[in-house]
């Protein structure tokens, strides 16, 4: 999901040499200027070396589209139910505050999920983990197509949190294997939009079912389960792995050389991701209250909006320093959070449509940046481990903020509450914006290279 130095996937051969015993100087750089392979700024020896075996398999290139597609369609079945929330709380007699509830569900349960599934699918492989994240998938889905209370949507939205915490870091550690030229950069621009991709398709996806098909509660899971068919014959094809330790339960490590670095990147990603909680939770409401409509296209479109220019955005900054679209893409998000507080005051749909295009952009770009610094830096011995570590701040920005505009808005009601997040926000986001400035350079030397 992030550039990574194409050094560390040109080999594979495991990295049995000591560190400590090979200057850097005696090391040839790779190909674009990169550090030499076994230069792993502040990693230390490890008996783990995953070893994907992706020279000796063919259809490298299919594989790696293939598990593209697989992290598609996960995130697009993670976020059907976005539109589909107003009819919920109408059937089962709930208010917007339950429904950030069963968000936090999800990432209660995905947090937990990643930890584990990152350092086992470094120990045991990928395709082990990852189909069990494919069943966990399909059968949130049918529950979610049955569900016939409040309930069964807490153990819908908990068992996609299990599957989607299980695969988010092996799949990206995946794609990052599977590049056929070891361009980290590319698969980080694959990855990252095929994330945004599958959290906007899920909404249009589901609008669209549940506003002019039948069944407008069922057909869009049962839609899903199809599409995980193909995911998981995907992953049967990804390359075996090779582990020379046994797996433990572990928090993720992050290695001292990279600390800064996770840091500042992963404070910048939890404000993105902050923006795309409320999104995908209260935004269909809140355009839903200024616009008047109830068309359940309408407010899955807007999300979708939102994302459509995060991925686009990600597809411009393609090959820029990770510190240059950090510091373009946080006043931007924070630009386009000011102007969502004000559409709520003025009811204007024009200023929404302004900010839904500018905090898409400055999120798709913080959010590049940012994952891109932290895979650069990753070990490759650890590397699905730090990613894992990673979608932890991710998805604490996704899940926590919101809770909170959940329970403000039964004080003050939503669009009080969504203003208010606005601009909190948009005031972090600039303090991040001055941390990152005078953040010494030399913090960035892993990423300044395409």
């Amino acid at each position: 999901m992030f550039g990574v130095p194409e050094h560390l996937l040109c080999s594979g051969i495991p990295n049995i040499i000591p560190e400590e015993r090979m200057p850097i100087e005696r090391s040839v750089a790779a190909p674009g200027g990169a550090p030499p392979r076994h230069y792993r700024p502040g990693a230390r020896s490890s008996a783990l070396d995953t070893v994907p075996d992706t020279k000796s398999a063919p259809g490298g290139r299919w594989r790696f589209w293939a598990a593209t597609y697989a992290l598609l369609i996960l995130l697009t079945g993670t976020n059907l139910s976005t539109p589909l929330y107003r009819g919920y709380e109408t059937r089962f007699g709930f208010s917007p505050l339950m429904v950030t509830l069963i968000f936090a569900a999800y990432v209660a349960v995905l947090i937990p999920s990643l930890l584990v599934a990152g350092p086992l699918s470094d120990a045991v492989g990928r395709r082990g983990v990852l189909l069990s994240a494919v069943a966990l998938a399909a059968l949130g889905s049918l529950v979610f197509a049955l569900a016939a209370g409040t309930g069964w949507l807490f153990a819908a939205r908990i068992l996609q949190g299990l599957a989607l915490g299980a695969a988010s870091g092996p799949l990206t550690a995946a794609l990052t294997e599977l590049e056929s030229a070891g361009n980290r950069r590319k698969a980080a621009l694959v990855s990252t939009v095929a994330s945004v991709g599958g959290l906007g398709l899920g909404p249009v996806l589901a609008g669209v079912l549940a506003q002019y098909a039948p069944a407008p509660h069922v057909l869009p899971f049962v839609v899903e389960i199809v599409l995980l068919a193909p995911a998981t014959v995907a992953v049967t094809t990804l390359p075996a792995t090779r582990s020379r330790t046994r797996w433990r339960p572990r928090r993720p490590e992050i290695p001292a050389a990279m600390r800064a670095v996770f840091a500042t990147s992963g404070t910048a990603s939890f404000l993105a991701f902050a923006v795309i909680g409320l999104f995908l939770t209260l935004i269909p409401t809140y355009v839903a209250t200024l616009s008047g409509s109830t068309n359940l296209l309408l407010g899955g479109a807007a999300v979708a909006l939102m994302l459509v220019c995060s991925a686009l955005a990600q597809l411009l900054g393609y090959g820029r320093p990770a510190r240059t679209l950090e510091m373009v893409g946080l006043p931007l998000l924070a630009t386009g959070l000011v102007l969502l507080a004000l559409a709520g005051a003025l009811t204007s749909l024009i200023l929404l449509l302004a900010a839904t295009v500018i905090a898409g952009t400055g999120q798709g770009l913080a959010f590049l940046g940012g994952l891109t610094a932290v895979n650069e830096a990753a070990p490759a011995d650890h590397h699905a481990e730090v990613l894992s570590g990673f979608y932890v701040i991710i998805y604490l920005g996704v899940g926590l903020p919101v809770v909170g505009v959940g329970f403000l808005a039964t004080v003050t009601g939503l669009l009080a509450a969504v203003q208010y997040f606005a601009g909190f926000v948009a005031l972090l986001c600039l303090v991040m914006l001055l941390v990152l400035a005078r953040a010494p350079r030399h913090r960035n030397h892993l990423r300044e290279k395409p």
